[in-house]
């Protein structure tokens, strides 16, 4: 999106907002313009506009939105619905009692975010001979712990701008390179 779609879409903020914005200079709305289009740059402007009317439409307490919410609700706009917590923990489950056999297949099978936080399919192997009714609560209990944060987190960082996201990752492996190298001088 770029400025001139920016300044179109939160002109609709402006007229939906009126005494928020009354009293601004001209210097502090163009401010108000160069950060939006910024933190949208990548974004397609119709669907940043379906978002921001979609907050207004939903609006009750009569503040205008922060770049925040409407990323949010872009992301609602844009991304298929995320498993919950249960079905989650529902596929995992079905893994680990078809484990026995066949761990390294089960775990092979599971989308990659479950597949990262069950970890290896000798994880899988080992909750499969654990008592079932300490599976179903402690295991069960951390294992949706730990998916309620990862999905947080990604969910999160897919709303970065691309930028940011890529000084993101580039940092995580300069971090990865420079822990290998000070596992190699150890």
């Amino acid at each position: 999106m770029d400025r001139r779609e920016t300044a179109q879409v939160l002109s609709v903020l402006r007229a939906a907002y009126p005494n928020f914005y009354k009293g601004m200079g001209r210097q502090e709305l163009e401010g108000i313009v160069d950060l939006w289009a910024s933190m949208f740059a990548e974004d397609d402007p119709k669907l940043v506009a379906g978002a921001v009317k979609a907050f207004i439409a939903t609006d009750a307490r009569g503040f205008p939105p922060v770049i925040g919410v409407i990323k949010d609700k872009l992301r609602q706009l844009t991304t298929p619905e995320m498993m919950t917590e249960q079905e989650a923990w529902g596929l995992v489950l079905k893994a680990i009692r078809d484990s026995g056999y066949r761990a390294k297949e089960e775990f092979e099978a599971l989308p990659p975010l479950l597949r990262s936080l069950v970890g290896s399919p000798r994880q899988l192997r080992d909750w499969g001979m654990m008592d079932e009714d300490t599976v179903q609560s402690v295991v069960a209990s951390n294992f949706m712990r730990s998916y309620r944060a990862r999905a947080k987190y990604q969910a999160d960082f897919e709303a970065l701008p691309g930028d940011v996201k890529q000084m993101a990752l580039e940092f995580g492996n300069l971090l990865s390179l420079d822990r290998a190298i000070g596992a190699t001088d150890e």
